[in-house]
């Protein structure tokens, strides 16, 4: 049930009330850098959400990953940022070392209407290609992955995100699942087409990427982790041309 104040109040409301909820300083966001007494419950996860900028376990994870291990916030890059998150959108776009373009099929916060399997740049056009839980959701992902790697320069990289379950040793997929019912049942969620296994490296490798696995998460002490509230299980797949 939602909260009362959810209910009457104006959203820009809803998020001063709860970061007077959530004040305090045992938690704090990477993305927004902000401190709060927890992180609010998202779907059955307790300590998920940042209250203020609603980061998630895995975009905190993320960012912590770009400002400490990446030339992205300090050389000049030309990136596209596909499917933009909006804890990442207003850093990014803010930052002046940047020719950054974000871009989506359907997202109003996207700055450009882009369909990742037919990206209408030429070759070799950006340095960095940010795409983080997006393939799950096209049915023609190897397409996509042809797609990013085309449009990346040499010796540029890529995040290239995706849900995995570690249990399964190949992607399991079914096109014949055409429903929502269905496809929450068999993948998780309405709009995700798959459930990617441990090849999905391989499957980037087959669209021509250079593929770093980077269990970062695992570097960090107990202590950061619970500040930061990430979760370890989401690797990072670095890739590069």
């Amino acid at each position: 049930m939602k909260p009362w104040f959810k209910q009457i109040l104006p959203k820009p409301l809803v998020n001063e009330v709860y970061k007077l909820i959530y004040q305090g300083n045992a938690v704090w966001c990477p993305c927004c850098e902000k401190s709060f007494s927890k992180f609010m419950p998202y779907r059955t996860r307790k300590n998920a959400a940042c209250p203020n900028c609603r980061s998630l376990e895995r975009h905190r994870l993320l960012w912590l990953y770009i400002k400490n291990k990446t030339n992205l916030l300090t050389d000049q890059l030309k990136v596209l940022h596909i499917a933009p998150e909006s804890s990442f959108l207003p850093i990014l776009q803010s930052q002046p070392n940047l020719d950054y373009l974000s871009a989506d099929l359907v997202s109003p916060l996207a700055m450009e209407k882009i369909d990742i399997t037919q990206i209408p740049y030429p070759d070799c056009t950006f340095d960095v290609i940010l795409c983080n839980h997006v393939l799950e959701h096209i049915p023609d992902d190897r397409k996509a992955i042809q797609e990013l790697y085309r449009v990346l320069k040499p010796q540029g990289w890529g995040i290239i995100q995706s849900p995995i379950d570690p249990t399964l040793e190949k992607t399991y997929e079914d096109f014949t699942i055409t429903t929502d019912q269905g496809r929450k049942q068999a993948f998780g969620q309405e709009d995700h087409l798959r459930i990617y296994g441990e090849d999905y490296s391989t499957r980037l490798k087959q669209g021509g990427f250079i593929v770093a696995v980077d269990n970062y998460g695992e570097q960090l002490d107990s202590s950061q982790k619970y500040r930061y509230g990430i979760m370890t299980d989401e690797q990072i797949y670095l890739c590069h041309k």
